[in-house]
């Protein structure tokens, strides 16, 4: 009896646990039922009542004299069914400008008959009003500015200006005050109806009941719209900034999932990943729709699938692999050095964990499988040549393997005369006339460019080998297919994950090697 094998068991489980983590997603945008007979919670704003919002900023979350708080803006004909924004000027008080935090606090209440005069808003009565409903807002955050970059040649800064016109020229590591220049909050606008006994726990923490049973407009700060590229550096030439203050109404739905979401990028900071990670985690859940979302939670379960699966049956392959022939030993040699590139290139530009933790794992496969087609001999300086210098041999030996490494050297020595200049000049071009943060980012960027921009010509001389063989027997084409199937994968995800621009063209241009691949074999 053929018994199925491990790796097969271990993906069935892993697509069923995917399955039912979508099925629950789901779940959360249906709102629980309130049967007959039960205690229910009703929307106050059932009935439609207008509202209006009063705004003020303090330096404390909880401010204790008037004098604490500042009046910001107010609101009478506020429409909470309808988007909106609005530029606020917010004053940036002494102790802020000092690496200090600054708060919103926003009050929504129904609107009285009389006009009110906003010059009258009092922060302590609005807080004493049992209808008001009450929100903190932070708008400071402490975040490690970025690093200037300059024309190294020229010592000519490119650091953009902050909102005063000043350049910024001196860069800490520490982390500083930063205002978020957009906030955005949302209220539940659903007229839905809530089983008092069974609330969920996400929702129940925020709703204020009334005597009538009926909750007041759950009103929260929306945390998947803060992203790290609304952060403004705060100075001592502050005095004031211009933010857009944006509200929009959110379905029940939506705002569980939020909530949600929420709480599971917050913990996760805890397991090592950086505010870079989770700010690019929030664009996956941030302006999306229940349908995508669920297609990008099962298409990244997938590329986990493949990514596991593909090196999985490299590793089996090339454990198995007795001879080198058909294998282009060039190209797996350069496959080490070109994924070590783009891994130093990836944790310079401070790319997700997501991108960066499989770029590592696969960066020591690739190195692990060059050992085993090359050894690296170390040559002492001679008459032909007067330095030392590194020389990689081939181990093949037999007669088969001496063809298929004249074939690869064949088709390396054309490729080499069009790499080499192409490589030299971007680099040369770059450093004339591109700022880089240091001498070392120059060189990891050159580098990443060649491979990049040229790179998969490096894969060429496997296709060469490949013709001249009128064979493909001799490639690993398990890992290959689920290799290509996730390079179809990234493309989509090159549209949804945050990552530099020359990576995501990359993944487009494998796509056409993989094709070829796909003729060979065919």
């Amino acid at each position: 009896m053929h018994f199925p094998s491990l790796s097969l068991i271990l993906s069935g489980l892993f697509i069923a646990y995917i399955g039912h983590s979508v099925w629950t997603l789901a779940q959360l945008f249906v709102p629980p039922k309130c049967h007959v007979g039960e205690k229910c919670l009703t929307s106050y704003l059932h009935n439609k009542p207008n509202l209006q919002l009063v705004l003020f900023t303090s330096v404390k979350p909880a401010p204790t004299t008037q004098k604490d708080v500042s009046f910001v803006d107010a609101r009478e004909d506020f429409d909470y069914n309808v988007p909106s924004e609005k530029k606020l000027t917010i004053s940036i008080p002494p102790s802020t400008r000092q690496n200090g935090s600054l708060y919103l606090h926003l009050f929504t209440f129904p609107r009285p008959k009389q006009q009110s005069d906003t010059k009258q808003w009092d922060y302590w009565r609005l807080k004493q009003e049992s209808m008001a409903v009450y929100t903190r807002i932070r708008l400071t955050q402490y975040h490690i500015p970025e690093a200037s970059t300059f024309k190294l040649l020229e010592g000519s800064s490119e650091t953009k200006p902050n909102s005063n016109g000043v350049r910024e020229q001196k860069q800490t590591e520490q982390r500083v005050t930063h205002l978020k220049s957009r906030v955005t909050f949302n209220i539940l606008t659903d007229d839905i109806t809530l089983p008092s006994k069974d609330l969920p726990p996400e929702i129940a923490r925020l709703l204020a009941v009334t005597s009538k049973m009926e909750f007041l407009p759950v009103v929260v700060y929306d945390f998947l719209n803060n992203r790290l590229r609304d952060l403004i550096h705060i100075t001592n030439n502050h005095s004031s900034i211009d933010i857009m203050f944006l509200y929009s109404p959110i379905s029940i739905g939506k705002l569980r999932l939020m909530l949600h979401v929420e709480t599971a990028l917050r913990s996760i900071l805890s397991l090592g990943f950086t505010e870079k990670d989770v700010d690019e985690m929030k664009g996956i859940f941030a302006d999306t729709n229940l349908y995508l979302l669920c297609i990008t939670v099962s298409v990244a379960a997938l590329h986990l699938l493949f990514d596991f699966l593909a090196f999985k049956n490299d590793v089996s392959f090339w454990r198995r692999k007795q001879n080198l022939v058909g294998l282009s030993s060039r190209t797996v040699v350069w496959r080490a050095f070109s994924q070590a590139v783009v891994f130093l290139y990836l944790m310079d530009e401070d790319t997700s964990l997501l991108v960066l933790v499989p770029t590592g794992i696969a960066t020591v496969i690739e190195f692990w499988k060059a050992q085993k087609v090359v050894r690296m001999e170390v040559l002492l300086p001679s008459k032909e040549c007067f330095y030392p210098r590194l020389r990689f041999v081939s181990k093949g030996s037999t007669a088969a393997e001496q063809e298929t490494q004249k074939f690869d050297a064949e088709s390396m020595k054309y490729l080499s005369y069009l790499l080499y200049p192409l490589c030299i000049g971007g680099a040369i071009y770059s450093l004339l006339y591109e700022p880089h943060k240091s001498w070392y980012s120059w060189s990891v960027h050159s580098l990443v460019n060649g491979v990049y921009a040229f790179g998969f010509l490096f894969m060429l001389p496997q296709l060469f080998v490949n013709y001249k063989l009128k064979s493909v027997a001799h490639l690993p084409w398990k890992a290959f297919m689920y290799k290509a199937f996730n390079t179809f994968i990234d493309d989509l995800f090159a549209f949804i994950i945050t990552m530099p621009t020359a990576h995501r063209v990359a993944c487009f241009r494998d796509d056409i090697v993989f094709l070829i691949y796909l003729y060979q074999r065919w």
